[in-house]
């Protein structure tokens, strides 16, 4: 093996690692989620599926607002309403 694909090794198995890093850090943990601002400038949620959940911020203001209705609905609905495994 000359010392040119000793360095090409090197340099790939580097790229390799680096890689792996940004994926780990591109997505949150499994079921852990994270916020940020799109392009748009909307507030996004990760992590809660396979696609982040955006809305505006007058949106998310009118949804948390109605936090203990959609608690309650959940309860009174339970034995219908499925869950991912």
């Amino acid at each position: 093996m000359t010392e040119s694909d000793a360095d090409l090794r090197a340099e790939l198995e580097r790229l390799k690692a680096e890689n792996e890093n940004l994926k780990q850090s591109a997505r949150p943990g499994r079921g852990a989620l994270s916020l940020k601002v799109s392009e748009k400038g909307a507030v996004s949620v990760y992590g809660l599926g396979r696609f982040p959940v955006t809305l505006y911020k007058e949106q998310w203001t009118k949804l948390l607002g109605m936090t203990e209705e959609i608690q309650s609905f959940i309860k009174a609905n339970d034995s219908r309403l499925k869950t991912k495994d």
